[in-house]
This record gives C-alpha cells, structure tokens and sequence, in this order.
C-alpha cells in the first residue's frame, strides 16, 4: 500500500506506516543491542507506533510511547495505549525507568537534538541502553526532500548532503544530518559509554516490490558493504549508548 505524504513530511519526516524486511531487520537489530523482552521499553518519537506495537505484541508489555503530534499519537494508541504527546526535550517521564529507549530517526526533527537526547539518558536506567537511528551525511540521497525558492519538494534528492554545510543547510534547513562525529558529540559529558557504532543501509522495499530480483540484489549487496569501510555511505548511523551508574566513570 503506498501513503501520500502527510502535511507534516516537511516538519516531523514520515513514521512507518507499514511493517516489512526493513523494519523488520531494524527490530532485531534493537532486540540484539538492548534487552526488550519483559522490559520497560520507551519508543522516542513513535509516529503511528509502529516499532511499539510489535515491541508490545512480541517481547513486553511495558511499552510506552510519546510524538509531538496528536494525530499520530492517536492513531498509535491503538496498539500502544500509554502513547502521550510530548516534546523529546522535556520527557514526562521521572528519571532512571526505561531499560531500553528506542529512537529511530527522530532527532534530525526536533527543535534541540542535544537537549532531547539529555532527556532520553535522564530517563534510562543505570546499565539501560539506548539504540539510536539517525541519518547519516554521506549517504549519497537525502530522503526528507527539499525547498527550492521557498517551495517545498517531497522525496529523494541527489548529493545535497555533500554541499558545504551552508549551502546544504539552505536546500534542507527543515532536517539535519550527521557525521560520526557529529552524533557522537551529542552525547560528550553525560555519563554514558558508547556500545557501538555502525552504519547500515536501508531495507529498499519499495524497490523491492517493483523490482523483486533487482531489489534483493541490491539490498544484499549494501548489506555486504555494511562490514567493509563502504559502510560510511550508509543511510543510517546505528548508535548503541549504555548509562553508567554512580560508580562508573564516564568514557570518552
């Protein structure tokens, strides 16, 4: 089923509104890094919830959820029932309960991404992890379109994100995107240590459903480049943060 882009894809992106391989491979990506199952489980910026509700229906009931905007919220409530409206840079929730935070491109979008990511560790508990997707700088396509002249272009645009930051930062000043360092900095003096990094590429499902053979062709070879240092043209950083507890020191 295709989805025309909501009157918020220039401001918030667009959630997941279906549930196929690429979602599917992000799930066991979560369920490696982080405990899920019977755990107290937070999804950042859950859109329709789509990651809630499977985390609810497989693993643990102790999902809660939050986004922005209402109209997903509701719409994710059918699954997810504590699903709440909140900003990510001031979380309704006391510190240390969550044992895993799942924020899955979402900090591209709000107002202040260092703030929003203090409140997730703020949350998390001592030893709790949070798995973190966001989009990565070198990927050769910018998915979250562009404005040219002051008009807004939804989809896929060539090569801006390999302009200087200026001038990349004129074509899309509605999202950001990051470099390894970038995302990195994000988390310097909170007391967290970094679990892994890595890149990976899209699930290209939509490919896929066009082009059966082409498309898993294609998947399976970015795949492959995913443990080669081709992986710095990934879609996606996959940022794993665990929170130290009181005895801990904090790591670079």
């Amino acid at each position: 089923m295709t989805h025309q882009p909501s009157h918020l894809a220039a401001v918030r992106g667009e959630p997941s509104y279906v549930w196929r391989d690429g979602q599917e491979r992000r799930l066991r990506m979560i369920g490696h890094w982080a405990e899920l199952r019977s755990a107290w489980v937070l999804e950042a910026g859950c859109g329709v919830g789509a990651y809630s509700s499977q985390i609810r229906r497989r693993y643990s009931l102790f999902v809660e959820a939050f986004d922005l905007e209402f109209e997903r919220v509701r719409e994710a409530r059918a699954d997810t029932p504590h699903a709440l409206v909140a900003a990510a840079e001031a979380l309704p929730y006391r510190a240390n309960l969550f044992d895993t935070i799942l924020s899955n491109e979402v900090i591209e979008h709000v107002s202040d991404d260092r703030r929003a990511v203090e409140e997730m560790v703020r949350v998390l508990k001592p030893g709790g992890r949070l798995v973190l997707f966001c989009p990565n700088r070198w990927y050769p396509v910018e998915q979250h379109g562009h404005y040219w002249r002051g008009v807004y272009h939804f989809g896929n645009t060539p090569l801006i994100n390999y302009l200087p930051r200026r001038w990349r930062d004129r074509l899309a000043p509605h999202v950001r995107t990051y470099t390894a360092r970038d995302v990195r900095r994000l988390f310097d003096g909170l007391p967290v240590r970094i679990v892994h990094h890595g890149r990976i590429f899209g699930g290209y499902d939509n490919i896929i459903q066009r082009y059966p053979r082409l498309g898993r062709w294609l998947r399976d070879t970015l795949y492959l480049l995913e443990r080669t240092p081709f992986r710095v043209l990934g879609l996606s950083h996959l940022l794993v943060i665990e929170k130290l507890g009181p005895a801990d020191s904090v790591s670079d």
